[in-house]
């Protein structure tokens, strides 16, 4: 089980070897990665968006089921948690975000502190053969609502994250109106 997030200040001296990792999806709540410290974080300049595929976790290569990845927007800021690592994790990391996923240099800042430090979030671009792109919220909730992959159901990794961000107070216009339709429509089945 993940530990609490914390409030450490001591995250501005880190040790040879270790880095700070930005998640915004399924690393805000799926935990299987050992870390130093969890804290709650946020980015610029990005937005969350379920465009991206995922052949390997929520869906499978005949029938995807749709993930959250990062999009550039211009003074938006991204809430999420923030991971002290060390190198070594990087491995299982890049693992798991294997689909289409890029290391990203990106600044953070950790809790209210200033300045922001620099680590790594994963994105996956527009040019990576998962992406799905964009849909309306309609087409997005039926196809979240209806896919299932080796890890679970899709609408399960959505709804998981709409709690996650909440229990941040992390709002999301994009997920909660995505976690309402979802829950709607499985409601009606």
């Amino acid at each position: 089980m993940a530990e609490p997030v914390t409030a450490d200040r001591s995250h501005n001296s880190i040790a040879p070897g270790c880095h700070w990792v930005f998640g915004y999806g399924s690393l805000i709540y799926k935990v299987d990665f050992p870390f130093l410290q969890r804290i709650e974080a946020s980015i610029c300049g990005w937005e969350r968006r379920f465009w991206q595929g995922s052949h390997d976790h929520r869906g499978t290569p005949d029938a995807p089921g749709r993930v959250v990845t990062l999009m550039p927007a211009p003074a938006v800021i991204c809430k999420g948690v923030a991971y002290l690592i060390d190198q070594n994790v990087f491995e299982h990391l890049d693992h798991r975000e294997k689909n289409g996923y890029r290391q990203h240099r990106v600044d953070i800042r950790l809790g209210s502190a200033e300045p922001p430090v620099p680590g790594v979030v994963y994105v996956a671009p527009e040019d990576n053969p998962a992406f799905l792109g964009p849909a309306t919220s309609a087409e997005l909730a039926a196809h979240i609502a209806g896919a299932m992959g080796p890890s679970g159901s899709n609408h399960d990794y959505l709804l998981k994250l709409a709690d996650a961000l909440h229990a941040l107070n992390a709002r999301d216009p994009h997920v909660e109106e995505l976690a309402a339709l979802v829950r709607e429509l499985i409601h009606q089945a």
